[in-house]
């Protein structure tokens, strides 16, 4: 195996203006759900904060929340989460002056970040040759499958065809996939395609629209409906291929958020937008490696929630790969656009993308036996 994580270099907390550094100042919270003003919002970067003499780091951190001194750690959590009297820091310098220091430059390495101040094609565009990126990601993907932890996020593209369907049914009995976040609608066309061989009423290899088509997915919805669960109905009607039927078979958690267009929905489905959310972060505390694909707002939403990097239980502090797949340059620039700065890009055709993946990896696994 040729891949290589990038060792972290914590910072230097010698120096002087991090060493002679003030304490955070903490002020409590004057009620549930709101905190004092003047309060340091979080981001993706590692961050420490001086408490008592000493720099404590957020271990699990996310962007737009607050940082809580509770339990004799740092603790990052979302304005809904505080409760009256909590600790909460508060300062928005981030250079250590007020006792909060953000490091962005932990995974750098110095020389190999260069870059010549004018420079072409610079940006991630459907120009941009993926190449490399694909090489890269097949490599990465096959050390997260021992040492790491994978969540896909997903939108209905995704099972929509043939193909990839069956390409992710691989990935996830392979032990590529630890987690799945998607909504009611992937779940929904998946389990049709399982079920009638269709998508939205389309055939999923031919893509020709089938008389009456348009009911399929309800008549599905209606037939998990009729189990009370999803495991249910692909026990009862003896379903046998696709993605979600793949992360049954193999107990690999998935995630299904509620939409206000739903259809149905799912018996699985999470309706509370902030139970949802929840049960996303639960996954993402996780994750060393994610790949969003065609879903915009799903995306964004694990986006704002998974930091740059993660600390494993043996106190080592390691990045974290962050994917987004969509055949929009909008979609794939919006991320970084709401503060995903390491999220890396491809523009492609999302169930190209499955497809290219799982050959990638599964030939490189061959290749290394």
């Amino acid at each position: 195996m040729t891949f290589r994580l990038r060792e972290y270099h914590a910072p230097d907390f010698t120096k002087s203006r991090l060493a002679e550094a003030p304490d955070a100042i903490l002020l409590p919270a004057p009620k549930d759900g709101v905190v004092p003003e003047h309060y340091h919002s979080t981001t993706i970067f590692p961050e420490y904060f001086k408490i008592n003499g000493t720099w404590h780091l957020a271990e699990e951190s996310r962007m737009d929340c607050c940082a809580v001194w509770k339990d004799n750690k740092v603790q990052v959590l979302e304005f809904r989460n505080i409760h009256k009297d909590d600790l909460v820091v508060i300062g928005r310098s981030e250079d250590g002056s007020e006792g909060i220091y953000v490091w962005p430059h932990g995974f750098t390495d110095s020389e190999a970040e260069q870059k010549d101040l004018f420079a072409f094609r610079q940006g991630r565009s459907r120009e941009t040759a993926f190449s490399k990126d694909y090489d890269d990601l097949y490599e990465l993907l096959n050390y997260e499958k021992d040492h790491g932890n994978i969540v896909w996020v997903m939108g209905p593209a995704c099972s929509f065809d043939y193909d990839s369907r069956n390409a992710f049914q691989n990935l996830v009995s392979e032990g590529y996939v630890d987690a799945l976040l998607a909504g009611n609608a992937l779940a929904t066309h998946d389990l049709e395609g399982a079920y009638l061989g269709t998508a939205l009423g389309q055939d999923i290899y031919t893509t020709k629209s089938q008389p009456l088509g348009h009911y399929n997915h309800l008549d599905t919805l209606n037939r998990i409906r009729y189990y009370g669960s999803i495991p249910s109905f692909i026990e009862h009607e003896h379903i046998d291929n696709g993605i979600i039927y793949s992360c049954v078979k193999n107990k690999v958690p998935f995630v299904l958020a509620g939409s206000i267009r739903d259809d149905g929905p799912q018996p699985e489905i999470i309706g509370n937008v902030y139970e949802a959310q929840d049960s996303m972060r639960a996954c993402i505390r996780k994750a060393t490696t994610v790949i969003c694909m065609a879903t915009t707002l799903h995306s964004i939403a694990t986006g704002n929630m998974t930091p740059s990097f993660r600390v494993l239980p043996d106190g080592t502090i390691r990045q974290v790969y962050f994917y987004v797949v969509d055949i929009s340059e909008f979609a794939v620039n919006k991320l970084a656009d709401r503060g995903s700065l390491s999220a890396r890009s491809i523009v492609t055709n999302a169930q190209d993308f499955v497809t290219n993946v799982y050959k990638g990896v599964h030939a490189l696994a061959e290749k290394e036996k």
